[in-house]
């Protein structure tokens, strides 16, 4: 095995075309190279249909640098894959031969069938930086919600970064051991963010994304709601009352 920074174990999961590469770095950092088999399709509009039913998932490349490309992909392999990549995930498209770089932009489903339906790819150019999203992963366990029953208001679910493709985090791990008590928080400027000296992030430094807040729940309100009605109810039943003995008697025979 090699050592240093170019000491790399990649593990190659093999499926239908689709190649999913677990590279590790010197440091341990495992991160996974997804390579998606694609074609060049030329099927568009209504008869796409009949190419879902087919098994293939329908797909589109774009980019700076590339003219819109139609694809379809194998859908249950490739679902597979791309239920486990984030927004910044990086994926390599093999087309025909020739490979694309790129992030997922958009991905549409059928919910109800609980299937992807179309995906889109952001080709990338690996020299020229990026915007993108990075979702926040929160872990650890806060002592605000062990030792007083706070409640985790979640603010951001995702920082804005610019950087180099090859610099792109999967995700960011943010610790929230460090909520101690009531009221506590997490600033953006306090996220820790891997290679931090090569991404920029994007978001106000002073904004919050998330609190340890207390849900104060005043069960009284509701017994007071309650005691609130019955009054009502009292006045309107003797009205009722007086009214029919009132016609009772106007209706009653004089003898």
């Amino acid at each position: 095995m090699l050592s240093g920074a170019a000491a790399l174990q990649k593990i190659i999961l093999q499926g239908e075309g689709n190649r999913v590469i677990a590279v590790r770095g010197a440091q341990g950092v495992t991160m996974e190279k997804v390579v998606l088999k694609a074609n060049k399709r030329d099927i568009t509009g209504k008869h796409v249909k009949a190419m879902r039913r087919a098994g293939q998932l329908p797909a589109v490349i774009y980019g700076r640098h590339v003219q819109p490309i139609a694809i379809s992909l194998e859908a249950h392999t490739a679902s597979l894959a791309l239920a486990k990549l984030t927004s910044s995930s990086l994926v390599t498209l093999d087309v025909d031969g020739t490979e694309f770089t790129a992030i997922v932009r958009e991905k549409q489903r059928n919910y109800i069938k609980g299937v992807f339906t179309h995906i889109d790819f952001l080709a990338l150019d690996l020299t020229e930086k990026i915007r993108t999203k990075v979702r926040l992963t929160y872990v650890g366990v806060s002592p605000a919600v062990k030792d007083y029953s706070a409640v985790l208001v979640h603010r951001l679910d995702a920082l804005e970064v610019e950087c180099l493709p090859a610099d792109l985090p999967e995700r960011i791990t943010v610790d929230i051991s460090s909520l101690k008590e009531i009221g506590n928080s997490i600033h953006v400027r306090e996220i820790v963010v891997p290679n931090a000296e090569r991404i920029l992030v994007l978001d106000d430094g002073d904004e919050i994304a998330i609190i340890a807040t207390l849900v104060i729940v005043k069960e009284e309100a509701a017994e007071v709601a309650a005691a609130a009605v019955v009054p009502e109810a009292e006045a309107v039943t003797p009205d009722i009352s007086v009214e029919r003995g009132k016609k009772e008697e106007e209706a009653a025979p004089k003898k």
